[in-house]
């Protein structure tokens, strides 16, 4: 499947020094980074959803040892 991305001077500047450090094509790059924010994104979503089910869950001891 075929995408063009339009750049501006400063996204070239950043490929261009990725693609140097890394080795790898502007795809790689460009492939690795969307894969990075789409992993982070579901990480930060099942953080927060582990977060609160055991707030629910040990809330009144947190609260407890909060004042101890």
């Amino acid at each position: 499947m075929a995408l063009t991305v339009r750049t501006d001077e400063q996204m070239e500047r950043a490929l261009d020094a990725l693609v140097e450090s890394e080795g790898v094509s502007r795809q790689e790059v460009i492939r690795r980074s969307v894969l990075e924010r789409y992993e982070r994104g579901v990480h930060i979503s099942r953080v927060a959803e582990s977060t609160s089910r055991l707030a629910s869950r040990w809330g009144d001891v947190l609260d407890r040892l909060g004042q101890a």
